[in-house]
């Protein structure tokens, strides 16, 4: 990998982005593909490059048969975040279960009183105001937003941020009744009914959950597949 190279997938790292890096197999000559900018050695025809555009969006590897000959598309991708708003008892499995699928998890509560150590021991914390705190951390299509908090005051202004990112993944806890509510007041920000559709409420699959863990197992396993299928699911 030549320098230039490497400092841009340094930089994309960095800056939570993914990229898509294709390799010549014959010649070693390489392609980075990062949003709409291309860079390296590597020339490829239009068809080959929306190929390594659909790996990119995909997120998944693969060898593909080009006019130059063999390419393998690495798909580069800094650890998918996850930000969990409120430090509630549900939280507490959740923020467990996404540390062990590789997520990178923020709980984010300004009552520092929920959000201790003690509680949630190893997991980054911050008791920034939600609205404020995913101003500065950026969601991006590789991060998730969840709301638990069944607070308007805290849940709202964390799924208004979500909605104006392009996340893939935004979960509110509480009843059909509650999401009707909530979705009401959204509305009221300006936000239409496709922007709304984008929030997966009650959050989590439709397993009969009823502890926090079950709970916890239900918003990730409905995350998994929406970033793997891309599917939006029934929820509980």
């Amino acid at each position: 990998m030549k320098g230039r190279i490497l400092d841009h997938v340094v930089a994309a790292a960095r800056d939570h982005r993914s990229v898509a890096l294709a390799t010549d197999l014959a010649t070693g000559r390489q392609l980075l593909l990062d949003g709409d900018q291309v860079e390296g050695d590597l020339a490829l025809d239009d068809p080959a490059l929306d190929r390594v555009r659909e790996a990119w969006h995909g997120g998944r590897n693969r060898t593909i048969e080009t006019a130059a000959g063999a390419v393998f598309l690495e798909v580069l991708t800094p650890p998918h975040r996850c930000f969990i708003v409120g430090a509630v008892h549900i939280a507490q499995p959740l923020a467990k279960i996404l540390a062990m699928t590789d997520y990178a998890v923020m709980i984010i509560d300004p009552r520092e009183s929920f959000a201790t150590e003690s509680r949630f021991p190893g997991i980054e914390m911050t008791s920034e105001w939600p609205d404020e705190a995913l101003e500065r951390l950026k969601p991006d299509r590789g991060s998730a937003v969840i709301a638990l908090t069944h607070d308007p005051k805290l849940d709202d202004p964390a799924l208004a941020a979500a909605l104006h990112s392009d996340c893939f993944y935004i979960g509110a806890l509480g009843s059909r009744r509650n999401h009707a509510g909530r979705c009401a007041r959204l509305k009221e920000q300006g936000f239409t009914d496709s922007d709304l559709a984008r929030i997966h409420g009650p959050v989590g699959l439709s397993i009969g959950a009823i502890s926090p863990a079950e709970v916890a197992v239900s918003i990730v396993a409905q995350m998994t597949q929406i970033l793997r299928r891309g599917e939006k699911t029934e929820t509980a």
